[in-house]
C-alpha cells in the first residue's frame, strides 16, 4: 500500500510539472502541427492530390496520423528524459533513493508523465488537425493502443536516455541526432510507395517507419506495411527497454556514480 502511495505521489508530481509549464509543453507541438498544416497541407498538398497506394485519400489526410505520431513520440521521449535527468542534476533523485520505494515505483512514477504527456499531446494535434482537415477514426480502440503503446516505448527510451546522461547536452544530443532523422525518415510526410527501390529498402531498415505504419492503419483503416510488424516491433522493444531501464535503476548506474 505505501509502494502504492508513493507511486501515486511521484506520478502526481512529474504530471503537475507538464500542466504548469504548459506554454512550453503543450502549446508548442499545437503551433508546430499548424504550421505543417499550412506549408505541406494547404500549400504542397494541393500539388500532389491523392496519396499513391491510398484510394481517395488526399495528402493532408495522409499526414494527420504522420503529425500526431511525430509529436507523441518527441514529447514522451523528451518528457521522461529531462524530468529525470533533472532529478538527478538537482540531488533531488537521492531523496527518492533512500526512501524504501522500489525501483519499479521509481521507473512507473516517471514512466506516467511521459505517457501523459504524449497522450495530451496527441489530443492537441487531433484538435488542430481538425481545423485543417476532417478526421475520420477506423478503429478507435487500436487507434489508442497505438498511442499508448508508442508513448510507453518512447517514455523508456527517454528513461534510458536520462539514466546515462551526465550533463544536459547528453540529454539533447540523442533527440537531435538519432530520433528526429529516423522520424522524419519514418514515412510521416510521405509513401515509401513513390521511392526508389533502393530507397525502400533503407527505409525498412527503420523502426520508426513500421511506428508510424501501424497508427497510420488503425486510424485510417490501411498502411503500406503489415500492421501486424509494427505491433510486434513496438512490443519487442517496449519489453527490452523495460527490462534494461530496471536493471540499471536497480543496480543505480548513472544515479549513485
Amino acid at each position: 500500500m505505501n509502494n502504492l502511495q508513493a507511486l501515486k505521489t511521484l506520478s502526481y508530481a512529474n504530471v503537475r510539472r507538464i500542466l504548469r509549464i504548459w506554454i512550453q509543453t503543450i502549446v508548442p507541438p499545437a503551433i508546430t502541427t499548424a504550421l505543417y498544416f499550412l506549408i505541406f497541407g494547404a500549400l504542397i498538398g494541393r500539388r500532389i492530390g491523392e496519396m499513391p497506394g491510398y484510394e481517395g485519400l488526399s495528402y493532408i489526410e495522409f499526414m494527420v496520423p504522420g503529425l500526431i505520431m511525430l509529436s507523441v513520440i518527441t514529447n514522451s521521449y523528451a518528457n521522461v528524459a529531462s524530468a529525470f535527468f533533472g532529478t538527478k542534476f538537482q540531488k533531488s533523485i537521492e531523496e527518492i533513493l533512500v526512501s524504501p520505494m522500489p525501483s519499479w515505483a521509481i521507473m512507473c512514477g516517471f514512466l506516467v508523465g511521459g505517457i501523459a504527456r504524449g497522450f495530451l499531446v496527441g489530443l492537441v494535434v487531433v484538435v488542430t488537425s481538425l481545423f485543417f482537415v476532417q478526421i475520420t477514426i477506423d478503429n478507435f480502440t487500436l487507434t489508442l493502443l497505438s498511442i499508448l503503446l508508442t508513448s510507453i516505448l518512447f517514455s523508456l527510451l527517454g528513461l534510458l536516455n536520462g539514466i546515462y546522461a551526465k550533463s544536459f547536452d547528453d540529454v539533447s544530443i540523442v533527440p537531435t541526432f538519432v530520433l528526429t532523422p529516423l522520424i522524419y525518415l519514418g514515412g510521416i510526410f510521405y509513401s515509401i510507395n513513390i521511392l526508389p527501390e533502393e530507397w525502400q529498402l533503407i527505409s525498412q531498415i527503420n523502426p520508426i517507419l513500421y511506428i508510424v505504419n501501424f497508427f497510420r492503419y488503425a486510424m485510417l483503416g490501411s498502411s503500406e506495411i503489415d500492421p501486424l510488424i509494427g505491433i510486434c516491433l513496438i512490443s519487442a522493444f517496449t519489453i527490452v527497454s523495460f527490462l534494461l531501464a530496471y536493471h540499471l535503476i536497480r543496480k543505480g548506474v548513472g544515479i549513485r556514480d
